[in-house]
């Protein structure tokens, strides 16, 4: 009887205390904006950068306000604090003291990006809310998916056949700033967009071919294989014909279904590997369902699925690769061994699929030493390690984030600009040379402590929390995929990526502070 009252009275207490630390009206609605603006991030970061940086941006300022309206809110320490201020301040300080200092300044935005997960790790507080951003980030990249289904079954674009060699398009040029080259537009081109406008059929190319030659060329961008160039067409040189086929001086045309899929980003690295850390994310969610076979498990696997076909569309083996061996660790952690064969077996014929699109659509190998990309990342490569170990200032505090770009010539980079002109594609070897090995080092000691946070985490989640345990799952998974694909691609500095990483990040140290000391 006396625990009981004792109880009681504690419940009452805390009920009172909870009443006089309620927040006032300007507080309450700063929360509820805060809130917005963490839903309003989930929704568009795998659809829009724009979108996604000013529920940043927003999102920021308002909790910024709310540490200044009574009750403050509390702030909750992370493992990963001084790992993260570090590697942000080094790079400043490699910014400040780079050979193009205003130019490695204004990258330290993009540095900033590491401020989201303070504002999902600090603003998440119920478990509900925890779960319903975890939900609406995977059906939010379901929309881009259905989007790339959707562009794959109608086709995109202008897609010629048998371009004559007196046809307007073989007057083609690529036009740079160094010289002006030939560049016919060939059979089996897709002409994607004309002077800025997506191009829907061939009508809308005569319209714009079938103006004064006085006019500036047309600028008509296309794909061919990896290569998307911009190419200027001189205008009013139609052949004489009925058709449109006859005045452009082509056999036929089709709508173009061989390029790469981008979703709603620029680029299909974007895209694999945005796909591959939200995939990694809803395998964990799967794997950590306790009953499958129910209509959450049937959408889950609808959406896995789906993110897998518009990832195997991207033709990025190395996101492929990176996927693989999160889908790999996860179930290895989470499923059984007779669950794990039957994963093995359901895996074989996707891997099959993915060498058959690879080789139709880039008519290359897995690793196949006649790539011209690859051949590509060995050159870069080994030019930027050439140039990081040729100065002690470059291994100490590195070249500058983005002094390349002024830079290249003097340093003979690129072939001296035989070759386009680009990064090192591997975040290692770029974060070294712009910001200096002590940065990478402190890049990978915060990439150890979240694996670490991670893992330690994972036996700490009860199994009836499933979407708590598939968040650290997912983002155990998708972090090893990450570091995997960042040996061959530069994926760090892609904003949109960096921005859903820091995001499951967040969603991760809020689960990781939900269940402190609970053992399983």
């Amino acid at each position: 009887m006396l625990a009981t009252a004792n109880r009681k009275n504690l419940a009452v207490r805390q009920n009172r205390e909870s009443e006089e630390n309620a927040p006032g009206p300007l507080g309450l609605w700063l929360d509820r904006g805060i809130l917005a603006t963490l839903f309003l991030f989930v929704i568009a970061a795998p659809n829009s950068i724009a979108a996604t940086q000013t529920a940043w941006l927003i999102g920021l300022l308002f909790w910024a306000l709310r540490l200044f309206v009574w009750p403050r809110p509390g702030l909750h320490r992370t493992p990963l604090d001084y790992a993260l201020l570090g590697f942000f301040i080094l790079t400043g300080i490699s910014s400040f003291l780079s050979y193009e200092p205003m130019i490695s300044i204004g990258k330290l935005r993009a540095a900033s990006l590491f401020t989201i997960v303070y504002l999902f790790a600090e603003n998440v507080r119920p478990a509900y809310v925890l779960r319903a951003l975890t939900v609406v980030l995977i059906a939010a990249c379901a929309v881009n998916v259905l989007y790339t289904f959707g562009q794959f079954t109608l086709g995109r674009g202008v897609k010629v056949y048998e371009v004559r060699s007196d046809s307007p398009l073989s007057a083609a040029r690529l036009v740079s700033r160094e010289k002006i080259l030939p560049m016919p537009i060939l059979g089996g081109d897709t002409l994607q967009e004309v002077d800025g406008h997506t191009l829907r059929s061939i009508n809308d190319l005569v319209a714009a071919l079938d103006r004064p030659a006085s006019e500036s060329p047309a600028k008509i961008k296309i794909y061919r294989v990896e290569w998307i160039p911009v190419l200027q067409v001189p205008r009013g040189n139609l052949l004489p014909g009925a058709t449109p086929e006859e005045q452009l001086g082509i056999q036929r045309w089709t709508h173009g279904r061989d390029w790469r899929a981008t979703g709603f980003y620029d680029h299909w690295t974007t895209y694999g590997e945005a796909l591959q850390l939200i995939a990694s994310l809803g395998l964990g969610l799967f794997v950590a369902l306790p009953h499958k076979r129910t209509k959450i498990g049937a959408l889950l696997a609808l959406a896995i699925v789906g993110m897998c076909g518009a990832l195997l569309l991207t033709v990025m083996r190395a996101s492929w690769g990176a996927l693989l061996v999160s889908t790999v660790l996860i179930a290895f952690l989470g499923l059984s061994r007779r669950a794990l064969i039957v994963v093995g077996v359901c895996a074989l014929p996707l891997i099959a699929a993915g060498l058959f699109v690879l080789h139709q659509k880039r008519q290359v190998g897995f690793l196949d030493q006649k790539d011209d990309s690859i051949r590509w990342r060995e050159t870069v490569q080994k030019e930027g390690l050439q140039l990081l170990v040729s100065n002690p200032r470059h291994l100490l505090i590195g070249v500058g984030m983005d002094s390349i770009k002024a830079h290249w010539r003097e340093w003979g980079l690129f072939e001296n600009g035989r070759i386009p002109m680009g990064h090192m594609h591997s975040d290692y070897l770029q974060i070294a040379l712009e910001r200096g090995v002590p940065t990478l080092i402190a890049w990978l000691v915060l990439m150890y402590l979240y694996a670490r946070t991670l893992w330690r985490t994972r036996r700490k989640v009860p199994n009836d929390n499933w979407i708590e345990k598939g968040i650290i799952l997912g983002a155990l998974g998708g972090l090893v995929g990450f570091m995997l694909s960042g040996v061959v691609h530069y994926n760090w500095g892609d904003s949109e990526v960096v921005m859903i990483f820091y995001l499951i990040m967040g969603l991760s140290l809020v689960v990781a502070r939900q269940f402190p000391n609970r053992e399983r």
